[in-house]
């Protein structure tokens, strides 16, 4: 535990040190503030999208750091050669996956929180001259503690990309990796619809065919509640707690696979 811990804490500092990574941030909460001049555009519905921009920014920007920095933890060891210098120190393989995930998580997990100050300072700027009758006809309040429900669940979304991003970068190379995480990311917010596929064609291999990748693929439109809380819809505590564990199964087996890839691979 100890290696992999400090194996983490590297990854994070090497993460923070990467001008890549401020970029993103910076675009996304210059993305957010842009949300605000939008907002006046749209009388009575600014609150409405700046929060829905602000999340949406959230969420994007999130998943570009998890793929472009997760699709580099394993294959820029091996590319830099610095692989070569770990294998004989006494840290198992296993231990080098794991550390990398949990230092971009830790990397991703602060971005996150960052990106959420943001939003909330938009929306206290917004909201701080409206009179309370206009504040009366809201959904929901601008300072919605409930924004932190459809945060959380970005942030799950966004621990289950950097685990598909950490998998395929243990035996394929950087852009390819990229291609097959974002490919898995699209898929994997309409991955619902390939369970009524029978009701498009009618062709019963293709339902079939369908039926399976939708229990093969990840379900990461379930982690999409941003609607239900810019409108002010209840998201329940037990849902969360529903898609937060489907989550872990799934990026537990991922990393599982991985583990086992990485420890197979031969670098003579």
């Amino acid at each position: 535990m100890k290696a992999t811990a400090q194996i983490a804490i590297n990854v994070f500092r090497e993460s923070v040190r990467d001008k890549v990574l401020y970029n993103l941030v910076l675009f996304a909460i210059l993305l957010i503030g842009a949300s605000y001049l939008l907002g006046q555009l749209t009388a009575g519905q600014d609150v409405k999208i700046i929060k829905d921009l602000g999340l949406s920014a959230t969420s994007l920007f999130g998943v570009f750091i998890a793929v472009f920095i997760g699709i580099g933890l394993v294959s820029k060891e091996v590319e830099r050669r610095s692989i070569y210098a770990l294998l004989p120190k006494p840290i198992y393989r296993y231990q080098l996956v794991l550390g990398k995930y949990v230092g971009l998580l830790l990397t991703l997990a602060i971005n996150v929180a960052v990106m959420a100050v943001a939003l909330y300072a938009v929306l206290l700027y917004v909201s701080s001259g409206v009179p309370e009758i206009v504040r009366r006809g809201w959904d929901a309040p601008a300072l919605d503690p409930a924004l932190l429900k459809a945060i959380g669940l970005i942030l799950v979304e966004l621990m289950l990309i950097t685990a598909i991003a950490l998998f395929f970068s243990t035996f394929s190379t950087p852009i390819l990796s990229a291609a097959f995480t974002f490919g898995l990311f699209i898929a994997g917010h309409f991955s619902a619809d390939l369970r009524n596929f029978d009701q498009v064609v009618d062709s019963p291999s293709a339902v079939r065919l369908a039926r399976g990748l939708y229990w093969v693929l990840p379900n990461l439109a379930q982690f999409d509640v941003k609607a239900q809380v810019v409108h002010g819809q209840p998201v329940s505590l037990g849902y969360m707690a529903l898609a937060s564990g489907y989550a872990a199964l799934y990026i537990a087996m991922l990393l599982a696979v991985a583990m086992y890839v990485f420890s197979r691979r031969d670098f003579k």
